[in-house]
C-alpha cells in the first residue's frame, strides 16, 4: 500500500509500464493507454499547472463525460498539488455558477458535456479553459494536446502528502445549496483498499466506467480502485452503446444504483418478449437461461455486483438472483465511503450489510447511524458549522435512521431530515420544490415524495375553492404548473406525477403534528405505494401523470 494516489501510478509504471490501463471506444475503434503513457500525460499536465497557475492548492474544475482524459486531468491536477472539482455534465446553470464562484475556480477542463451552452454564460471572469482532446469551443481556450506537447518529459516539483486536499465533491443538502465535501489522498486510498478486500476484486481486475465520474462512488470504485489495484478500465462510449461496451469489458466488479438495475431488467424482459416469457424460460432451463442473460450483459465473469446509493427493492434483488446475478447492497456516502456491505458469505437482503474492515458503527439515542473509521472526508469546504454538525469526536453523523440486528447487519429505516434519495442515488431537497409548487393559487397542502422512486411525486390537497372547479380543469392546471416547476429543478428531482387528495390533512387524521407541521412519514404511509407506482409509470411513459385520490 502507498499513502498517495500518485505513488500508485508510479508503482505500476515501474512494475508494468507497457500494460494497458485505459480503453476508450469510439465507434468501431478502441484507443488504449498504457500506464507509462498515462503517466507521461499526467506529469506534463501537472508541470504545466505549476507553471501557469502557481499553487499548490488551486481549485480546478472538470466538466466532461467519462473518458480516459477525465482520469488524466484529475490525476494531473492532484499531482500538481491542486484540487479537482468534478462537475456533472447535467448541472443546472445556477448550480454551476455557485460552484465555480464559491470555490474561486481558476481553471476548467472541458470535455463532452450536455450543459456547456448554460455553463458558458456564467463563467467567472478570468477563468482559464482547457479542452480535452477532440473538443472545440468558440470561447478562448487552450488545448490539452498543445500543453502536453510543450511540457513533454517534465514532472511537477510538488511532492504529494496523504493529508493533501485533492478534491471538493459537491452534494446537495436539506436547503438545496450544494455542500463541498473535502477529500484527501487518505479519504480515497483507505476506503478503496477497505472495500477491494470485501468485494473480492482480483489483482489487475477489469472495471467498467459508465456512471458519472463526478459522483464519488464511480470515482472510487472505478478510477481509484483500478489505480490502486492495477486494473484495466473500459469506458462506455454512451448509454446507447451500453450493451456493446459492457460485454466487451466483462467486468469483474460493477456498481449500479437501483435505477440502473431496473433499466437492465427492462432490457432483459424485452429480450425475452415479456415477463411471462422470462418465467417460462427459467422453468424450462434455469441454468441455461441464467448463463444466456449473464453472457448477454457481459456479466459472466462478474465477482461482485454492487447496488447502493438508494434503497433497492428486495423483489428486484430476488429477480436477478434467478439468473445467478447476486446484487449486493452496500453503504457509503461522500463524507465516508466503504462503510458496510453484504458479501457472498454474509448477506441479508434488505440490509446494507455488515461493517467493512475496521469500521465501527453505533446508533445514537435519536436513532441515527453513526460511523467511525479511518479515511473519512475532512469536512465541508468553507463551512465549519456544517462540518461540526456532521463530524463529531471522530464519529460521522450519517443523517440516516437505522437499526442493527444481533448479527451486525445494518438496516436503514429513513432519513433523519426530510431530504431523500431517488432511485438514481441523488439527493432531493423537497422544501424548495414544495415552495415553488405552493405558488400556484389552487394548492393548500402538499408534500413531495420520492425516496427510492424513479421520479418524485407531489401529493397535493387543493384549496376548498379549487375543489369546486371541474376536475379536468384543475388537473390540467396542476399538470402545467408542475411542468413549470420542473424547468428550474435538477433533472433527478423533477416531478413525475401529482396525486390530488380531496381530504384535507389535519391533526385528527394524523397528517399534521400538534404544531401543524406535516408528518411526512404519515403522508408516505398513506400515499407511498401508489406514488411509487405512478413514478415508475411516469418514467417509462415519459409523461407527467395526474391522479385523484
Amino acid at each position: 500500500m502507498y499513502p498517495t494516489l500518485i505513488e500508485y501510478l508510479d508503482h505500476w509504471v515501474t512494475e508494468s509500464p507497457s500494460d494497458v490501463w485505459l480503453r476508450e471506444p469510439k465507434g468501431e475503434n478502441v484507443t488504449e493507454w498504457t500506464w507509462l503513457q498515462v503517466q507521461e500525460e499526467v506529469n506534463a499536465m501537472a508541470a504545466w499547472q505549476e507553471h501557469a497557475l502557481g499553487g499548490p492548492g488551486i481549485n480546478v474544475g472538470l466538466l466532461s463525460r467519462n473518458r480516459a482524459h477525465w482520469f488524466m486531468a484529475d490525476i494531473g491536477t492532484i499531482a500538481a498539488g491542486n484540487v479537482t472539482i468534478p462537475m456533472f455534465v447535467t448541472l443546472p446553470r445556477d448550480t454551476a455558477e455557485y460552484v465555480m464562484r464559491f470555490t474561486e475556480m481558476k481553471l476548467l477542463f472541458v470535455g463532452e458535456t450536455e450543459n456547456w451552452e448554460a455553463v458558458k454564460t456564467v463563467l467567472p471572469e478570468g477563468i482559464l479553459l482547457v479542452t480535452l482532446p477532440g473538443v472545440t469551443l468558440d470561447e478562448p481556450h487552450l488545448c490539452w494536446e498543445d500543453l502536453i506537447a510543450k511540457h513533454a518529459g517534465q514532472r511537477p516539483a510538488y511532492k504529494c502528502q496523504p493529508s493533501d486536499l485533492i478534491s471538493i465533491v459537491f452534494t446537495s443538502g436539506t436547503t438545496g445549496v450544494p455542500k463541498g465535501v473535502m477529500q484527501t489522498h487518505a479519504s480515497n486510498e483507505i476506503p478503496v483498499n477497505r472495500f477491494v478486500a470485501s468485494f473480492a476484486t482480483p489483482p489487475r481486475g477489469r472495471y467498467f466506467s459508465y456512471l458519472p465520474l463526478a459522483h464519488i462512488a464511480e470515482r472510487q470504485i472505478v478510477e481509484y480502485a483500478s489505480l490502486i489495484n492495477g486494473g484495466v478500465v473500459y469506458f462506455n462510449e454512451n448509454m446507447l452503446t451500453l450493451l456493446r461496451d459492457l460485454p466487451a469489458c466483462r467486468p469483474h466488479i460493477m456498481f449500479g444504483p437501483p435505477r440502473v438495475w431496473e433499466q437492465l431488467q427492462q432490457v432483459i424482459t424485452g429480450h425475452f418478449g415479456s415477463q411471462q416469457a422470462v418465467t417460462d424460460a427459467l422453468e424450462r432451463d434455469p441454468e441455461g437461461s441464467g448463463q444466456h442473460v449473464r453472457d448477454m450483459l457481459g456479466l459472466d465473469d462478474a465477482l461482485y455486483l454492487l447496488t447502493a446509493a438508494a434503497p433497492t427493492p428486495p423483489a428486484l434483488i430476488e429477480w436477478y438472483g434467478q439468473f445467478g446475478l447476486d446484487l449486493m447492497e452496500g453503504f457509503g456516502q461522500t463524507e465516508a465511503m466503504g462503510l458496510s456491505a453484504n458479501t457472498h458469505e454474509h448477506r441479508k437482503i434488505g440490509s446494507i450489510g455488515q461493517v467493512v474492515g475496521n469500521v465501527e458503527v453505533r446508533i445514537s439515542e435519536e436513532g441515527e447511524l453513526l460511523a467511525r473509521a479511518s479515511g473519512l472526508a475532512t469536512g465541508y469546504y468553507k463551512d465549519p458549522e456544517k462540518t461540526a454538525e456532521t463530524f463529531r469526536d471522530g464519529w460521522i453523523y450519517t443523517g440516516d435512521k437505522a437499526r442493527i440486528d444481533e448479527e451486525g447487519f445494518i438496516f436503514l429505516t429513513g432519513r433523519m431530515k426530510d431530504y431523500f434519495k431517488t432511485i438514481q442515488g441523488k439527493f432531493v431537497a423537497p422544501t424548495p420544490i414544495e415552495n415553488e409548487f405552493a405558488k400556484h393559487p389552487h394548492t393548500e397542502q402538499l408534500c413531495l415524495l420520492g425516496r427510492g422512486y424513479s421520479k418524485t411525486v407531489m401529493v397535493c390537497v387543493p384549496s376548498a375553492l379549487a375543489q369546486q372547479e371541474e376536475r379536468e380543469q384543475l388537473s390540467a392546471a396542476l399538470r402545467e404548473h408542475a411542468g413549470v416547476v420542473n424547468e428550474t429543478a435538477d433533472k433527478h428531482a423533477r416531478i413525475g406525477a401529482v396525486i390530488i387528495s380531496t381530504e384535507a390533512w389535519s391533526i385528527d387524521n394524523g397528517m399534521l403534528t400538534p404544531t401543524l407541521k406535516i408528518r411526512r412519514e404519515q403522508i408516505e404511509q398513506r400515499f407511498g405505494e401508489r406514488a411509487q407506482q405512478l413514478a415508475r409509470a411516469a418514467a417509462e411513459q415519459g409523461e407527467l401523470l395526474i391522479e385523484w385520490h
